[in-house]
């Protein structure tokens, strides 16, 4: 995570679904108002296509559909986070689709607790911490964690070369 002097942590904060989650600042790379996705066959359900980011194919996953929610409906609020996620030593760009994008907020070490232990079937090794901000709880996503290396190669359109978004 982004750390500072002062021992913060820098995070994007968004919404999906009535949860705010959150991804370290550093994992990001630019936020886009939602726009044409073209779906690419046989992938999986989370993947809703890709799109041209300035010449470049870029994968876009919808993180409701990952996390077992209904899929992400386009609003005035929906929108894409690029983001950068490193899985097996490669390096590859992604979009995820947000319900909308909250704030870019500093949380000090004492507001970050550890993920919760939900038994031995839940996956929980994705969540990288608890923030809470005036008594709000937000998700800290390891974004790292999220897909696994089968995911991030099944939704990597064919000819894309990992990390290829300048």
């Amino acid at each position: 995570m982004a750390v500072s002097a002062a021992n913060e942590t820098t995070l994007l904060t968004f919404r999906l679904a009535d949860e705010v989650y959150a991804l370290d600042i550093l994992k990001v790379r630019e936020v886009l108002d939602f726009t044409t996705v073209t779906k690419v066959p046989r992938t999986p359900d989370f993947m809703r296509g890709v799109i041209n980011l300035r010449g470049s194919v870029v994968p876009v996953v919808d993180l409701r559909l990952k996390f077992g929610m209904s899929m992400t409906e386009k609003t005035v609020n929906t929108c894409v986070i690029i983001a950068e996620v490193t899985v097996d030593g490669e390096t590859t760009v992604l979009g995820a689709l947000a319900d909308s994008v909250q704030e870019v907020l500093d949380l000090e070490d004492g507001q970050i607790s550890s993920p919760p232990k939900i038994g031995t079937k839940l996956r929980t090794e994705f969540i990288k911490g608890m923030g809470n901000r005036n008594d709000q709880f937000l998700i800290i996503l390891d974004i790292d964690r999220v897909f696994s290396a089968d995911e991030i190669a099944r939704v990597q359109p064919p000819g894309a070369e990992a990390g290829s978004v300048a």
